[in-house]
């Protein structure tokens, strides 16, 4: 089968393109097939950094995970990072090379960007037997159809065929496939070979007739009707919602080992970024992890975390407006626990210079570590290791702000004063020793009479998360017909849906 292929678009942002792929990825392993995902162009702030140093969406490196196979830059040749509403850092191969508008990026350097991205996935499918592809948004956004290299462009350049996934608890699917479908050119429409249909409650007889009608319409079958099932969205590209908290909370039955449960609070600040740095907390039973924006929220946390950000002067701004940066600065002298990660452990510091991501010149820190922050215009990217606590930890850095520490306790690469801990590691507390290590003192500082569980392994509930998407494609999905699509291609005679592109 080498060199098989299937993009699965979306009808909408968020409808399941990158679980329906993860969950393709781990049913054709498991079937012996090499396959790797693939998103050509991936708008985020959460991301990863791979083993060679390179950046690329964390949805992409779930998706290797989901493969069995080690994330590449070729996964994900290019992410954007947004800055502001209109901008966003350009990441190529892994590498920051600029900051463009949107229209600066669609008017012209996205069709520079079309044949390395083109180049990638041909890579891919050179050395492995199936790649599966993500678009991105919905293939149907019309004012971007010239200069779309995610979507139907590369669709229509290595002739993959589509499946397009359509979210029907959100209402409308019908509509949506049948829309997406009239408002593409008649090139495009003869590759829409299916759709899926996901996150469905109910008795599927009823959905039927629907299904029957959508096919006389546009003479395209329905490969699957996944069922609604919780805590599926593992290392989703952005929001608030927590990948795996949602999921740990309903398959976590036992209750906490301690008397108490442990309360975490996240600051939800501007430009979050990698906020699946709590995942790993809300994976132990007994730790309740929510997201906060209004300092009496941290009144009866246990713990405060300050996460990443793209723009930590924006951050900055944000809590002191809030009236969390006077919170943080009461509970660090009370002696409650504080940790900042990344920006976040920038914003803990006594002084910013940042002439780099927000220019804005010198800025004050909130003054709880002895840290002083000078953004470079280089991007640290990394996979360190190291040890902290009396346990082996491994992360990942992402960031242009060089930390100089000035004093404190050695804490990872940044430093403790108190209950107050900061560090540029990212994904640290996966580190299941380090992570029960680290919860241990956050409960004898709270005063909590908390025990994390002995045997909680963030990995392997990663794993079962990943298996459990491979089980919604083996049990709901036309498997065999998607099977066809990837070592066949769409088939022929498709019939084109009028109107068609404007």
């Amino acid at each position: 089968m080498r060199g098989g292929g299937l993009l699965v678009a979306g009808t909408t942002s968020d409808a399941g393109k990158s679980v329906v792929t993860a969950g393709i990825c781990r049913w054709l392993v498991r079937q012996g097939v090499k396959v790797a995902p693939f998103k050509g162009q991936n708008m985020s702030l959460n991301s990863f950094v791979t083993r060679e140093g390179a950046e690329i969406g964390r949805a992409q490196a779930m998706q290797a995970q989901a493969a069995r196979v080690e994330p590449t830059a070729l996964m994900n040749p290019v992410l954007l990072k947004p800055g502001s509403d209109r901008s966003s850092q350009v990441v190529l191969m892994g590498r920051p090379v600029g900051e463009l508008s949107a229209r600066g990026y669609h008017g012209g350097r996205q069709k520079e960007l079309f044949e390395p991205v083109l180049a990638c996935l041909e890579e891919l499918r050179a050395t492995h037997d199936a790649v599966i592809c993500e678009g991105a948004g919905s293939p149907a956004e019309i004012n971007l159809r010239r200069t779309d290299i995610v979507n139907m462009g590369i669709a229509r350049a290595a002739r993959l065929p589509v499946v397009v996934v359509g979210d029907i608890d959100r209402g409308g699917v019908f509509a949506q496939f049948f829309g997406t479908t009239a408002l593409l050119a008649p090139e495009d429409q003869e590759l829409i070979a299916g759709y899926l249909v996901n996150k469905f409650r109910g008795d599927v007889t009823l959905l039927e007739p629907g299904l029957d009608m959508l096919l006389g319409l546009t003479g395209r079958p329905t490969l699957g009707v996944l069922p609604y099932a919780h805590g599926l969205g593992i290392d989703e590209e952005d929001g608030l919602r927590v990948s795996l908290r949602g999921a740990v909370r309903e398959s976590v039955v036992a209750p906490p080992v301690g008397a108490d449960v442990l309360r975490v609070a996240v600051c939800a600040v501007p430009l979050m970024s990698n906020f699946t740095d709590v995942d790993a907390l809300a994976a132990e039973p007994g730790v309740v992890v929510r997201f906060v924006d209004r300092p009496e929220e941290l009144a009866d946390a246990d713990l405060v975390v300050v996460p990443g950000t793209r723009g930590t002067v924006k951050a900055l701004a944000w809590l002191r407006e809030r009236g969390l940066a006077d919170a943080l600065v009461r509970r660090a002298a009370e002696g409650r626990p504080i940790l900042g990660i990344c920006g976040g452990f920038q914003a803990l510091g006594e002084h910013i210079d940042d002439e780099v991501e927000s220019r804005a010149g010198a800025v004050a820190g909130l003054g709880l570590l002895p840290v002083r922050v000078r953004f470079a215009p280089e991007k640290t990217l990394a996979r360190p290791v190291g040890e902290a606590l009396g346990e082996r930890v491994e992360g990942y850095e992402i960031h242009h702000g060089v930390a100089e520490v000035l004093g404190g306790e050695a804490f990872l690469d940044g430093c403790r004063v108190g209950a107050v801990w900061g560090t540029h590691w990212h994904g640290s507390l996966e580190s299941d020793g380090f992570r029960r290590a680290f919860l241990r003192e956050v409960a004898a500082a709270a005063g909590r009479a908390f025990v994390p569980a002995p045997d909680t392994s963030f990995g392997a509930l990663r794993e079962e998360q990943l298996d459990r998407l491979g089980d919604l494609i083996e049990e709901h999905a036309d498997t065999d017909a998607l099977l066809r699509l990837i070592e066949k291609g769409a088939p022929v005679g498709l019939p084109f849906v009028p109107p068609g592109a404007p």
